[in-house]
């Protein structure tokens, strides 16, 4: 990274549109973590501008996701469309595995949790992956900013 570019690559805050619509505490507050994780620790930059601190806004429209940056003043800089159906696999999968974690931390031996610990993370690191190259020659992210962007993906579609 550039000397100095390091403040200026970044959220600086990330809304969810009302077109998200509410869930139940649960989810919202998984929300809540996602987004505070997303912005403590990022790398954000649209591919050719240079103008941040920016302002992410998250919308679906027609099973699509919407991503509005803006500077941290509010001036539009660009808006992105991304198709959910290269994800829906991944977040289908993500969520089994997911359930079958939270069972077998209750029942199952250290060693099977370890297990499906790993594929777990691996079906993370494989969305991770898909959105930074659904993402690519848009907006330029980390490896770890497109782990947390994932998550808010999951938790988007998770309705508790």
């Amino acid at each position: 990274m550039e000397q100095g570019t390091g403040t200026k690559s970044r959220l600086v805050d990330v809304v969810l549109d009302e077109s998200i619509g509410r869930s139940t505490p649960d989810v919202e507050h998984e929300r809540a973590v996602a987004i505070f994780d997303l912005i403590e620790e990022n790398h954000f930059r649209p591919v050719g501008d240079d103008g941040g601190p920016y302002r992410l806004r998250l919308s679906l429209a027609e099973s699509r996701l919407v991503f509005e940056v803006s500077r941290e003043d509010g001036a539009a800089v660009v808006t992105h469309i991304l198709s959910l159906t290269p994800f829906r696999r991944i977040v289908k999968d993500y969520f089994m595995i997911c359930e079958s974690y939270y069972q077998a931390i209750r029942s199952a031996t250290p060693s099977q949790i370890e297990a499906i610990d790993m594929g777990r993370r691996g079906l993370h690191n494989e969305g991770s992956q898909t959105l930074m190259d659904r993402l690519a020659g848009k907006i330029d992210v980390d490896f770890d900013t497109a782990r947390r962007l994932f998550t808010l993906i999951c938790v988007l579609h998770w309705r508790g």
